[in-house]
C-alpha cells in the first residue's frame, strides 16, 4: 500500500488533532495522513465564513501549500448567536460558569454548536468551506473539563454532554465530524 500524502491541518490544539485523525483516516481510501502545525495567524472578526476562509488564506502563505485550518463556534439562540465565533475568548474570559450566567435570565438556553473547515489545495487557491453543525442546550458543567466547552452544551436527543460523551460518540454525532465528513468526502473524490 502506497504511503498517503501528508495535509497539514493548523492547530495546536492536541484534542482537534486527535479528534480530526480518529475521524478522517478511518477510511482507506482517504488520500492523506494528518499531520499539525501550530501556526500564528491572524484571526479577523466576522462570521465563522469569514474567520475561516482568512485563516486558511493565511496558513497556506505560510506554508506555501496545501493546508486545513477549523474554526468553532457555539452560538446562543438567546443571545442572537453570540458568543459564536469568539467563544475561544469568552471561555478564556467567563470560564464554563460565566457562559452559563450570560443565560441567566432567558428561558431560551438553547445553542448550536458550529464547526467550519476551510481547506486550501495551494498557497495560491480559494478555501473551499465544509461546515457542520449540532444542536443542544447549555448547561452546568457535566464530565471532563478538558477540551473546551464541551461540558456545558447537551446534545439534543443524548441525554449528554460533550463531555459525558466516549470519543466514539461524539465522533458520530459532533458538528467537528459532520463538517469532517463534508471534507472526507470531497478529498476523496479528488483523490
Amino acid at each position: 500500500m502506497a504511503a498517503r500524502k501528508q495535509l497539514t491541518f493548523v492547530t495546536g490544539n492536541k484534542n482537534k488533532l486527535r479528534e480530526v485523525q480518529q475521524i478522517l483516516e478511518k477510511t482507506p481510501s482517504f488520500p492523506f495522513e494528518i499531520v499539525n502545525r501550530d501556526l500564528d495567524v491572524p484571526e479577523i472578526q466576522g462570521t465563522t465564513q469569514e474567520v475561516a476562509i482568512a485563516k486558511c488564506r493565511a496558513a497556506a502563505k505560510i506554508l506555501n501549500g496545501p493546508c486545513l485550518t477549523e474554526d468553532t463556534a457555539l452560538s446562543f439562540h438567546a443571545l442572537s448567536g453570540l458568543p459564536g465565533p469568539y467563544i475561544k475568548s469568552f471561555l478564556s474570559s467567563l470560564g464554563h460558569s460565566g457562559l452559563n450566567t450570560l443565560l441567566d435570565g432567558f428561558s431560551d438556553r438553547s445553542a448550536t454548536a458550529i464547526c467550519t473547515f476551510a481547506y486550501c489545495s495551494s498557497a495560491e487557491a480559494e478555501p473551499i468551506l465544509f461546515e457542520g453543525r449540532t444542536e443542544g442546550k447549555i448547561v452546568q458543567p457535566r464530565g471532563p473539563s478538558n477540551f473546551g466547552w464541551d461540558p456545558i452544551i447537551e446534545i439534543d436527543g443524548t441525554g449528554k454532554t460533550y463531555a459525558e460523551m466516549e470519543a466514539e460518540e461524539k465522533n458520530k454525532l459532533s458538528h467537528r465530524y459532520k463538517a469532517l465528513e463534508l471534507l472526507r468526502e470531497y478529498l476523496t473524490k479528488q483523490g
